[in-house]
């Protein structure tokens, strides 16, 4: 018998339907018989009808024989022994559980894989039914036939199929394999930096592979992402075809099918996840336990697995590691890795969940990041070449289309950006950028959301980040930011001027920009978790401009920092951007002025990260430094610190036991240090013996802040 690892590998592939986990697998003899006549007649109802769109033939004769093996065991049911098996016949039963089990995953496979997955795996496919037709001759070579009570024509019928199984030879449809090779002559006029005429593409895709609309396309692009992700080196086609494939089939869906279809598509997207938002809200305590995200308690629309094994929903895992964390939030295991395994069994299950109690499920929606690590890490120059000619199209779109194309190429583009510098660097040469700036003022949502988010993931590319500043854009995405739409233009308007502002040159003008500094620290206030995060992270970059202290200051910034000094997911940034502004006296005098600012920062010493820690303890430091007698008192009077600082001295990281020995001889020049802290000084003097002296060489130098947090493709 053909091993188990072929089938495993086309599980790794394509999931199989939901039905594979929850098939019935007792085998005992009571059972068997009854068993083996519902999985055969699952596979006669479910794929007799079913029209394959490749391995037409050997499916259908697949089919065949399953019906054979039924009519076989009905008859051996109902016979007069009442289906009493000898041993012989009872192991040959439960192995041809396996053999229908295996043909029911085959057959579903063709029926929902990728046609141009199934076009390029022709040969191997093929070869996988051959194998299947081979078992079943072995099968009935030792099946005890004539010694159970199965009729003359149902025993006849047994035969000729072990006689025709047994002669079968590998089939492999020409038709198939011709389409094959038409795919990769497409393939290799990409790579040879042609164009196929138009006629052409419509043929093959339209008429050949019956993609009939842009939904069909879409879908299929989908499919080939899903290859992807679960693709292993070894296998063929590699990933630098598979992302060919996904290139030229996007193309197509542009050129084929324009972009009204789309719109509307995306219009009943929007609408579920409003009601989905509305739903949850009303169903929360009746949603199962094991479907909600433990990050997040809401029910998880993309659940993938974590290497210590948990489940979380892919947005607020990937949002928890982008943050710097590299332990499981739930068991607080060191992580081993950052690969998200999708769960596809709990996935299923969620979706059958959400139908049977009416509420609309959102699946996930584009590539997620893993897709794009490892897309971008292996491009082509025909998915190269088939991008750029997609890009010509949806920039012609945003010049001279219709509200609706511009709305749609707007996400087309967002999308296209977020694999690869290549994408993002011939996006902004073609001249897409002064197209989004015009959409960020319209007045539709969507238009408005897909051009900031745009604007957003060709800014990560180094050489664009001049192109949109000097476009004029910035006061278009700070209007963005205090007037949008949608709470996530908001959000992704800060995260675009956070990437802008890594260039020093630009952190001024941002500043500068009326209304900017304004709106980043109001988000930090009232935007959500990840609007907090995205502002700080901005207003953090632009601390680091030693000009842009007052305009802080003034705008209400300080404030909100030190408020986000208590809320964990921001509080390592704040203290740090904090840590920038009192090395200014004016910024000193600022944070003195706040109430909550010394206990915010003793809080995150007590319990923060260790880069937090770090950031804590420089703020007081340079607090004490800056801004002068009243300043100083008021740190030294801090319960707690001392603790505190005793900790620090022997468990920071090594800055932040620099930065603590410092404060020590800080107190150890006041007046009053040695009364209030009593006979510390003497551990103070032990740590500060291996501290360097004070660093005035950087501005930000002795900051820490996770800056190879990247930011996010969207």
């Amino acid at each position: 018998m053909a091993s188990a690892a072929i089938f495993s590998s086309l599980r790794r592939r394509r999931s199989p339907s939901l039905e594979a986990f929850l098939v019935p697998v007792d085998l005992s003899e009571v059972a068997l018989l009854e068993t083996l006549i519902s999985v055969s007649g699952d596979v006669v109802s479910c794929f007799s009808d079913n029209r394959f769109p490749f391995q037409r033939r050997n499916s259908r004769a697949l089919v065949g024989k399953v019906e054979i093996f039924r009519s076989m065991l009905e008859c051996l049911r109902d016979s007069a022994d009442g289906g009493v098996l000898n041993p012989t016949a009872a192991l040959c039963l439960k192995e041809l559980y396996l053999l229908l089990y295996r043909s029911k995953i085959l057959l579903d496979y063709c029926a929902r894989s990728s046609k141009l997955w199934l076009l390029l795996q022709n040969h191997c496919v093929s070869g996988h039914f051959h194998d299947l037709s081979q078992e079943f001759s072995t099968l009935l070579d030792v099946f005890p036939v004539g010694e159970i009570g199965l009729s003359d024509d149902v025993r006849e019928q047994a035969e000729l199929l072990r006689r025709q199984s047994k002669r079968a030879k590998l089939f492999i449809d020409k038709k198939d394999d011709a389409l094959r090779t038409r795919f990769y002559w497409f393939l290799d006029e990409f790579e040879s930096g042609r164009v196929p005429d138009s006629k052409d593409l419509r043929c093959f895709f339209v008429d050949k592979l019956q993609m009939l609309d842009a939904k069909s396309c879409r879908v299929e692009v989908e499919a080939l992402e899903e290859q992807i992700v679960n693709h292993e080196g070894d296998v063929e086609p590699t990933v630098p075809v598979l992302n060919g494939m996904v290139a030229i089939t996007r193309y197509c869906r542009f050129l084929l099918f324009g972009f009204e279809e789309e719109f509307e598509i995306e219009i009943q997207k929007r609408a579920r996840k409003r009601l989905i938002t509305q739903e949850i809200a009303e169903t929360f305590f009746t949603v199962p336990k094991d479907f909600c995200c433990p990050i997040t308690f809401d029910l998880m629309c993309d659940p993938v697995i974590i290497s210590t094994g948990q489940t979380y929903d892919r947005r607020s895992i990937w949002r928890w590691m982008e943050e710097g964390h590299c332990t499981c939030p739930k068991t607080g295991i060191l992580l081993s890795h950052n690969r998200l395994v999708p769960n596809r069994a709990l996935r299923n299950l969620i979706m059958q969940w959400c139908s049977a109690h009416g509420v609309p499920y959102d699946p996930p929606e584009g590539v997620d990041p893993s897709v794009e690590m490892f897309a971008s890490a292996c491009p082509s120059k025909a998915s190269l070449v088939a991008n750029r000619e997609t890009a010509m199209l949806l920039i012609q779109q945003l010049a001279d289309g219709s509200q609706v194309a511009k709305t749609v190429a707007a996400k087309e583009i967002r999308l296209l950006a977020k694999n690869g510098k290549e994408n993002r660097a011939f996006i902004a040469q073609a001249g897409a950028i002064p197209h989004l700036r015009k959409l960020l003022s319209s007045p539709n949502a969507v238009a408005q959301e897909n051009s900031v988010t745009a604007l957003l993931n060709l800014s990560i590319f180094e050489r664009n980040k001049s192109m949109i500043v000097e476009e004029g854009c910035l006061g278009s995405i700070v209007e963005v930011l205090q007037f949008g739409h949608t709470t996530e233009a908001r959000e992704n308007a800060a995260a675009t001027l956070f990437s802008l502002s890594a260039v020093h040159e630009y952190k001024k003008r941002i500043a500068d920009n009326v209304g900017a500094v304004e709106a980043l620290a109001w988000l930090l206030q009232e935007g959500t978790q990840r609007g907090k995060k995205d502002a700080v992270t901005a207003l953090f970059n632009l601390s680091t401009h030693t000009e842009n202290c007052l305009r802080m200051i003034e705008a209400g910034a300080v404030k909100a920092m030190v408020l986000a000094l208590g809320n964990e997911g921001v509080s390592e940034e704040a203290a740090g951007a904090l840590a920038l502004i009192v090395r200014q006296p004016v910024g000193a005098m600022a944070v003195v002025r706040e109430e909550a600012a010394v206990g915010g920062l003793i809080g995150i010493m007590r319990c923060g990260t260790p880069r937090g820690k770090e950031n804590a303890v420089a703020a007081l430091l340079e607090l004490c430094r800056s801004g002068g007698a009243a300043a100083t008192e008021r740190v030294v009077r801090a319960p707690a610190l001392a603790g505190l600082l005793q900790t620090l001295l022997f468990t920071g990281t090594k800055r932040a036991r620099r930065k603590a020995a410092s404060l020590a001889r800080v107190f150890q020049r006041c007046e009053n240090a040695s009364l209030h802290y009593g006979g510390l000084g003497v551990g103070y003097a032990f740590a500060s013996d291996s501290a360097s002296t004070r660093n005035t060489t950087n501005f930000v130098s002795d900051v820490s802040l996770p800056m190879s947090i990247s930011v996010p493709v969207l």
